[in-house]
């Protein structure tokens, strides 16, 4: 009998790291008024946690990276998508919905 992988159905690579959130957001979700584009973008809760380390709190990546309990590299990838979320519903007029942890995030705001 030979050596066979145990993988996940439908999903490649290795399962995802859990990661430490420290504060959890008081708000669900912001609406912009006057609201141009009805569909949110969903913002998962380790986004915003990552985005709130380095930018609200002046952390650096590698420090962020240790209180989250993940690497400076995925910090780093949980900030450019935060960033890029917030831009986008800023520019476009659309709500910003937090994500409840563990949800399927939406990919259509990518």
């Amino acid at each position: 009998m030979g050596w066979r992988r145990r993988r996940r159905r439908g999903h490649r690579g290795r399962f995802p790291k859990p990661i430490s959130i420290e504060k959890v957001p008081a708000a669900g979700k912001f609406t912009p008024t006057p609201q141009g584009n009805p569909e949110p973008i969903d913002i998962e809760p380790a986004e915003l946690e990552a985005l709130r380390l380095v930018d609200l709190e002046g952390l650096s990546q590698e420090e962020a990276g240790k209180r989250m309990g993940v690497s400076r590299g995925t910090v780093w990838r949980l900030t450019q998508s935060a960033r890029k979320k917030t831009a986008q519903a800023l520019t476009e007029g659309r709500p910003i919905r937090i994500a409840p942890q563990g949800s399927e995030p939406d990919r259509s705001s990518r």
